[in-house]
């Protein structure tokens, strides 16, 4: 396979075409902006549409109504932008549509800065728009794994019929690393049973919607939605698990932060001290089962995240609070060091 070096916002863009993306609606924001740039000189010639709207919540509309007519269909922001996009989010959720939303991440909360941040956490997975509904979130470490997990994120959200997104942030948007594009095939599922593409008289009539005035048929497609959910539950999780068989301090991190965290693991080892990563690939549904077989000899966990500490909440409720969970993390677009993570993987192992 042809390896390509690739700046990672414009590697997720190519992914996204060669995925079958027909349509993308964006704006521009710092620190995404590359990946419309490149959608803006590549779609047409892949013959597909691209399209700045006059804001993100018109963008994300437009991906609302492209779906309905079953293309893949996309777009992407930075931070303050996905906020803007929440309604219509929680809109393609209620209408039982795919499509996949872009976020890398920056400093906030506000306007913030323009540094990587991963303080976006709660937002993607407990509560991008209103109403019960959930979406993939995946959490690439890498420019590759972006790639790939654009590919997944078309193929699952068209299984599902629910939106996906990819969660990153202004480090990996901004990096360069060499990647490899998968084999895709942009067909794998069939969208004539639900799709608004015209019936020329010989179909009955599609109707996409997210509105239901009696309660007892909004209770039900919730209810229909959530029972799809336990099987994603059940069947989509993702985690890598490092040095994790006999570690005494389990380090947890996603993203961009768990390439830190991994030095900082590799550096404690070669100290004496027993650590092991746990990093989760998928962010909802978390790996409640790969956390669980990644922390069995672990005595402690340490969450490192570029938050506040958004993901202690996942990971206390995944081991049923059964072992101490602490946290260390930078903020405001500060990056922690490996050295950083490392002091505390040596305070923690050095009280056991």
């Amino acid at each position: 396979m042809e390896r390509n070096l690739m700046k990672g916002n414009e590697a997720l863009a190519e992914a996204a075409i060669r995925a079958g993306c027909k349509c993308f609606f964006g704006y521009p924001i710092t620190p995404q902006t590359e990946l419309a740039a490149y959608m803006a000189k590549r779609m047409h010639k892949a013959g597909g549409v691209f399209l700045q709207a006059e804001s993100e919540i018109a963008a994300i509309n437009m991906v609302l109504g492209a779906a309905s007519t079953g293309v893949r269909a996309m777009t992407s922001s930075s931070s303050p932008g996905i906020s803007l996009k929440s309604e219509g989010v929680s809109y393609i959720a209620g209408s039982d549509l795919p499509a996949v939303i872009i976020n890398v991440e920056r400093g906030g909360p506000g306007l913030g800065g323009i540094q990587p941040s991963q303080a976006d956490y709660w937002q993607a997975t407990k509560a991008l728009g209103h109403g019960d509904f959930q979406l993939l979130v995946y959490a690439p470490a890498s420019v590759q794994e972006m790639v790939d997990y654009v590919v997944k994120a078309f193929d699952r959200a068209d299984k599902y019929r629910m939106p996906a997104m990819i969660l990153a942030d202004g480090l990996l948007g901004q990096m360069m690393e060499p990647v490899t594009f998968p084999e895709i095939n942009p067909d794998a599922y069939d969208k004539s049973g639900w799709a608004a593409n015209g019936h020329k008289m010989q179909r009955e009539h599609h109707i996409i919607n997210s509105l239901y005035l009696k309660p007892d048929e909004l209770e039900n497609s919730i209810l229909d939605r959530y029972k799809r959910y336990e099987i994603i539950k059940e069947t989509e999780t993702e985690a890598e698990l490092y040095l994790t068989e006999d570690c005494d301090v389990l380090v947890c991190a996603f993203g961009a932060t768990a390439r830190v965290a991994k030095s900082a693991v590799n550096d404690a080892r070669a100290q004496g001290i027993k650590a092991g990563l746990f990093r989760p690939k998928t962010l909802w549904p978390f790996p409640v089962k790969e956390i669980n077989e990644a922390a069995k000899s672990a005595k402690k966990l340490l969450s490192v995240e570029m938050s506040m500490g958004q993901m202690i909440e996942d990971i206390k409720l995944a081991i049923n609070c059964s072992k101490p969970v602490e946290f260390f993390g930078r903020t405001g677009g500060v990056i922690p060091t490996p050295a950083e993570v490392l002091g505390e993987i040596k305070r923690m192992g050095g009280a056991l």
